[in-house]
């Protein structure tokens, strides 16, 4: 369903490790609406697995998606980046027929 690169769940794992979570916790990603081409991607930890959520394990991290998200989120790949420019998490999405300057928004 989503690709987690080696970047991304390293950056998970350092990021759930400094709060204390690195057993417990999944990243979420959910899909919102908002931004400037309405949609947009929002990123949080989670210790909680609902009956509408998929929990993938990957690369030692456990990504959680709702399925409403899923549907927007399917054969996306989430990298982190850090570079001169940017440093954080970039969503790579097929299913955006039009993205934000910043990434972080998109319409479907």
């Amino acid at each position: 369903m989503i690709e987690v690169t080696s970047e991304a769940a390293t950056h998970i794992r350092t990021l759930l490790d400094e709060d204390g979570k690195a057993s417990s916790h999944g990243l979420r990603m959910k899909v919102i609406g908002g931004g400037c081409s309405g949609l947009q991607y929002q990123l949080s930890f989670d210790d909680v697995i609902r009956e509408i959520d998929t929990a993938i394990e990957t690369l030692g991290v456990r990504v959680i998606v709702d399925e409403k998200s899923a549907l927007y989120l399917v054969g996306s790949r989430l990298d982190f980046v850090d570079t001169l420019q940017e440093s954080g998490f970039k969503i790579e999405n097929p299913n955006a027929s039009n993205t934000c300057g910043c990434g972080q928004s998109f319409a479907a």
